[in-house]
């Protein structure tokens, strides 16, 4: 198939009459929606009855939306088991840590370990891919719905047994998992894995390391089971193979895509929060180097649901969303949904038309979106992303850590997107990148947030430095083993301390001590569980001021082979630590020889690219307020072909601009 770019929305043809699919089909075509997602709710349309397994309806939508020039992502129907499977059987539902037992009405009501579950998830999955694997209008694949989303780790007896099982796998005796979760304190010894309880319903809190290991087991669990049905797509069809996953969710994104083809993901960030909508695109990426990300849900204007509504969009801002994540590395735009539900939990929520077929408020959007992705097209197909020089290692495994041990109710996904916008502000081309990627190409290197540092990464890391790299580590990186425990060698662990030529003589809490660190001619208060160093063989390079131990260092750096590593052991706070951060951050991108990096002003983004003999440069707005690059040296307009004068340019409200640079 030719590359292109794809422009979509999610499609529910089994809620409406023929006349009104025929109706929608139309008016897609007429918007420029090029490829529609179906069938993720809609096992009780495929089979009403247990065994009873009809699939002509969506043989004939996908034939009609084909012969409109509409591809198709098939989905596979899991989320929402029919009533002949859950009524009279708590057994194969959900249980959540308080021991409540799910019920039909919503979604992610089974729990996807039971037996049964499987049995019928994997029938239903078989005939999809056996009646419409074949479709010439078949592109894509899409497992499930949103694993996770809704509900976290499942207390079922189901999962019970497996938990047992998944532990013996992975310590091998009970011994061994006693000594690695220090099992004596509050006599939690165990003499049998099946006495190893579900971290449910306690008088206080639970061991970190039984939380958090289950927490890894229901990660596991989940991705065998998108592993199982793409196994059984793989036998009807070749098309590729993705699940529409989010940071926000309760998996292990990294191990969930290992076996899939693509990564995607869903998004509803508020057009006033542009660095939770970026940080999906320069991670999602990540996830399957080389291969382009799908965003597959977003809102055309605002999300909704009968309890809650968002801030709809400023006219102009979906177009610059779409532009971006195009130039990031989209390979298509998509729209939860296409026709507003007239029934059901979310039947306010935005979309491209409205429940009696009329365009909504965001509908001429959509039109401005399929204009600027047909002028950008050709631009982004024959071009790819430039390689980063900037990565920022994300953790889903150390969200897992973070949920367990919160400190003050932590967000993960909060301290990592800040620490993010950092880099963005910066104007640094950045990739977050999973835990297991390679470092090849990189010069700096941020591990902030990572409690469990492994031995392989490391490794990695060392071998990065070592080959003249910069690596920065920290805040709350490194104070926990694999089992969540504490260290017993040394407070990050005795391997990393003598690598960064420190001693870390404290870690406690830095809010309410009036401790203010000074560093690169700045000052700003601490915050978050912090590490207080002694530097040996480093320097230190940030110092504490007041609170319980002035003098001391928070950050150090010491020269390893080529490159040198940076400790960061506290989070300065405020509009003053942003400051100190922004200068830590573009004094170590000086530092390690950053090319990558524009003068771009904050809320404009430029996202380098690379072709056969030229490079690329897409700027774009997100703030509506405008705001200037300057060019490094003369270029073409690529959409207008003009000439453009090396130096400041200024961009408009959520304007996007693609010029193209000679050379590489």
């Amino acid at each position: 198939m030719t590359k292109r770019l794809y422009h979509g929305a999610a499609f529910y043809p089994e809620l409406w009459s023929e006349e009104v699919v025929e109706q929608d089909i139309r008016m897609m075509k007429e918007a420029g929606i090029n490829v529609a997602r179906i069938g993720e709710f809609a096992w009780s349309r495929m089979e009403p009855e247990e065994g009873q397994i009809d699939m002509s309806f969506f043989v004939k939508v996908i034939e009609k939306l084909h012969d409109n020039g509409i591809q198709t992502v098939m989905c596979t129907p899991t989320p929402t088991p029919p009533i002949w499977f859950t009524h009279g059987h708590p057994e194969r539902m959900y249980v959540d840590e308080h021991g409540t037992v799910m019920g039909h009405g919503s979604r992610q009501h089974a729990c996807t370990n039971n037996s049964y579950f499987r049995e019928r998830a994997a029938i239903i999955t078989k005939h999809i891919a056996e009646a419409l694997g074949g479709l010439p209008g078949i592109i894509g694949w899409q497992l499930d719905n949103e694993f996770k989303a809704h509900v976290a780790e499942c207390m079922c007896e189901t999962c019970k047994g497996l938990w047992h099982q998944w532990l013996e796998g992975r310590y091998g005796t009970v011994e061994k998992l006693n000594d690695a979760w220090g099992t004596d304190i509050w006599s939690e010894y165990y003499h049998r894995f099946d006495q190893v309880p579900q971290p449910g319903a306690a008088p206080f809190l639970h061991n970190s390391s039984l939380r958090t290991m289950y927490q890894l087991f229901s990660y596991e669990k989940i991705a065998e089971f998108a592993d199982e049905q793409a196994a059984i797509i793989r036998e009807y069809s070749d098309a590729p193979i993705t699940h529409n996953s989010s940071i926000a969710f309760h998996v292990d994104n990294e191990r969930l895509f290992k076996h899939l083809d693509f990564a995607s993901f869903d998004t509803y960030a508020n057009f006033d929060n542009t660095p939770a909508y970026l940080i999906n695109c320069d991670l999602f990426r990540n996830f399957k180097q080389g291969k382009d990300f799908w965003i597959m849900e977003t809102s055309t204007s605002f999300s909704a649901s009968l309890e809650s509504y968002a801030k709809p969009h400023p006219n102009g801002y979906l177009r610059s969303e779409a532009v971006a994540a195009y130039a990031l590395g989209a390979e298509a735009f998509c729209y939860w949904l296409w026709r507003q539900q007239r029934a059901g939990c979310e039947q306010p929520h935005g979309s491209v038309i409205s429940a009696w077929g009329k365009p909504t408020i965001g509908y001429q959007s959509v039109l401005e979106v399929e204009q600027a992705r047909q002028a950008i097209e050709s631009a982004m197909v024959s071009s790819r992303p430039a390689q980063a020089e900037v990565a920022m290692t994300y953790s889903d495994r150390s969200k897992a850590f973070l949920k367990t041990e919160p400190h003050r109710k932590l967000n993960h996904r909060g301290l990592v997107t800040s620490f993010y916008e950092r880099i963005l502000t910066a104007g640094i081309h950045r990739d977050l990148i999973p835990e297991e990627a390679q470092l090849d190409g990189y010069k700096l290197l941020f591990t902030p947030f990572l409690h469990y540092i492994s031995a392989e990464y490391l490794e990695r890391a060392k071998a990065f430095v070592s080959n003249g790299g910069v690596w920065v580590v920290g805040p709350l990186s490194g104070g926990r083993t694999e089992q969540h425990t504490i260290h017993t060698d040394a407070a990050l662990g005795a391997e990393l301390e003598t690598l960064a030529g420190v001693e870390t003589l404290y870690t406690c809490p830095m809010e309410g001590t009036d401790t203010v660190g000074r560093a690169f001619g700045m000052t700003a208060p601490l915050s978050l569980w912090s590490a207080v160093f002694e530097p040996k063989e480093a320097t230190a390079v940030g110092l504490l001021e007041g609170g319980l131990a002035p003098g001391k260092a928070f950050i150090t750096e010491k020269q390893h082979g080529k490159g040198k590593i940076v400790m960061l052991g506290s989070l300065p706070a405020g509009d003053e630590g942003n400051a100190l951060l922004d200068k830590l951050i573009r004094h170590y991108a000086a530092e390690a020889g950053v090319t990558l990096q524009t003068d771009v002003t904050s809320g404009t983004i430029v996202a380098p690219r690379e072709a056969d003999g030229h490079r690329l440069w897409v700027i774009v707005n997100m703030d509506g307020i405008g705001g200037s690059v300057t060019l490094p040296q003369e270029g073409t307009d690529v959409l207008t072909q003009a000439s453009v004068a090396a130096g400041k340019l200024d961009i408009g409200a959520y304007e996007y601009r693609v010029i193209q640079f000679p050379g590489k």
